[in-house]
């Protein structure tokens, strides 16, 4: 199982809505990996299972979007991935060992937007 590698997106404005259907519509297209994942796709999401990378439902915790030709994380994206890590929405499962990982990708971004990540509040 993989957490993918912080990537230091630009962020969107955070008064941005976010669908994530139509962002990984978006995304999909925007890397090119319309037929199956690749590396520009994976960047996108937080976590996939590096032992199936060629399946879409692989990839968790979308929360990036493009805006303007070009990859953003999305504030309210970052924020439902952060709900979700706090056992919203019924939670992600995910490996053990791969939690902390994901929460320290996800309080990266959360800094960026100037605030704490709710695990750390």
């Amino acid at each position: 199982m993989t957490v993918t590698r912080f990537q230091d997106f630009p962020l969107a404005d955070r008064d941005r809505e976010w669908d994530g259907d139509s962002a990984e519509q978006r995304v999909r297209k925007w890397a090119g990996a319309e037929d199956e994942p690749n590396a520009a796709y994976r960047d996108a999401h937080v976590w996939y299972d590096g032992e199936k990378p060629e399946n879409f439902t692989s990839y968790k915790l979308l929360f990036a979007d493009v805006i303007g030709g070009e990859l953003k994380a999305v504030p309210r994206a970052v924020m439902a991935a952060g709900n979700v890590m706090q056992g919203g929405r019924g939670g992600v499962d995910l490996p053990p060992g791969d939690i902390d990982r994901v929460k320290n990708h996800l309080a990266r971004y959360y800094q960026k937007m100037g605030e704490t990540a709710p695990w750390d509040r």
